[in-house]
């Protein structure tokens, strides 16, 4: 098995401006996911993310920490919440992707191992 993060963004407002009934027809496409990855692996975290004017960023500049409150970069999209999957491969985490609501944006990472 191979470990992906499987990282989910949408343009700001989408949810807030979506009606209940695309709201649940949304849930039904995270829920296929869900059974799709069962089904071909395990699932080992999921969560959603506040929202991206909570975030805090850290950069390293001259030296020095800053700390900046709210996302590091201007985007059109905002990351919304992410899966950490285990899937037998590239082509099975793409097949669950595909199943997550087609309004988001998604992008799959293969998580690397770090030897300490």
């Amino acid at each position: 098995m191979k470990r992906y993060l499987v990282l989910v963004a949408y343009d700001p407002g989408l949810w807030e401006d979506a009606s209940e009934e695309q709201r649940e027809a949304w849930y039904a496409d995270h829920r296929a996911f869900d059974e799709h990855v069962r089904a071909h692996g395990r699932c080992l975290a999921t969560a959603p993310l506040a929202g991206a004017d909570t975030a805090t960023t850290l950069r390293h500049v001259d030296g020095r920490l800053q700390v900046t409150d709210g996302p590091f970069a201007e985007t059109a999209e905002v990351l919304a919440g992410y899966y950490d999957v285990e899937l037998p491969d590239l082509d099975a985490a793409i097949a669950a992707g595909a199943l997550l609501p087609s309004p988001f944006t998604i992008e799959i990472r293969p998580v690397e191992t770090v030897d300490a």
